[in-house]
């Protein structure tokens, strides 16, 4: 055998033996999930549908949100199955009440609620009876969006997924220089250009890490590390002039001074 044919019988059993590997050791990506409704025959129904899925790893399942609650503190969730009517605490006031909300599929029976449900950045909204294939499309859709989030987000840091002219883009916070109102929509000002995005100011600041970015007006959001010069009445982005509240001036300077 001469040395060539050697070398390439070599070369091909080293890549045969890392692609066994490679298939002995990958896991489909599951996101760990809970179930919140104080429905019995509801958390029964969704619990079934979810240890069905292969793309979907229960941690439990809850009445109320003030044990929800306790088990998303104590635990990694990526995803909330969630019902809005329920006594004492609703499921808008649950996540009110957290500092980093996971994915949001809202599972309820009225269709009225879509409209707030956009405020809180929902990854989907099912309607209740719930058919499997809806279940499925809207599990695929939390694992996409999941997948776009935290793929290969090291090299520029943290980034976000935002819906624009209807395609899905990822977007780096470090690359966002500020965030403007815009009708019904808000603006994403970024290094390269900009992005209209169906959302509310109030919803999308939500979705910002706190300490990089902060509210200056009722229509901006500015990147603290993106401010080149301010005063009382203005931050300097560029060539930009973006206005301080006046209401919020010690607040906000304070902010700039510390990024």
């Amino acid at each position: 055998m001469n040395s060539s044919v050697k070398k390439k019988k070599i070369w091909l059993i080293s890549v045969f033996i890392i692609l066994l590997t490679c298939y002995k050791t990958y896991k489909p990506m599951k996101l760990n999930c809970i179930v919140v409704d104080d429905s019995a025959i509801q958390r029964i129904t969704i619990t079934k549908l979810v240890n069905e899925s292969t793309l979907l790893n229960l941690i439990g399942d809850f009445a109320n949100a003030l044990e929800a609650k306790n088990c998303i503190n104590n635990n990694t969730i990526d995803l909330i199955f969630l019902d809005i009517e329920m006594p004492l605490i609703n499921g808008f006031d649950l996540l009110d009440g957290l500092k980093t909300k996971p994915q949001i599929i809202f599972i309820t029976s009225k269709a009225d609620y879509a409209v707030k449900a956009f405020d809180y950045e929902a990854t989907d909204f099912l309607q209740k009876p719930i058919s499997k294939e809806r279940f499925t499309k809207a599990v695929k859709k939390a694992t996409e969006l999941h997948a776009l989030r935290y793929e290969n987000h090291e090299e520029q840091g943290e980034s976000i997924v935002i819906k624009s002219n209807l395609k899905k883009l990822k977007v780096y916070f470090s690359r966002i220089k500020w965030i403007e109102a815009y009708g019904d929509y808000i603006k994403v000002v970024t290094d390269d250009e900009s992005h209209l995005v169906l959302s509310t100011m109030k919803g999308f600041e939500k979705e910002l890490p706190p300490g990089k970015f902060i509210r200056v007006h009722k229509s901006y959001i500015i990147n603290l590390d993106r401010v080149e010069k301010f005063n009382s009445k203005f931050a300097e982005i560029g060539t930009t002039k973006i206005p301080l509240s006046r209401n919020k001036k010690e607040e906000i300077v304070k902010a700039i001074e510390n990024a």
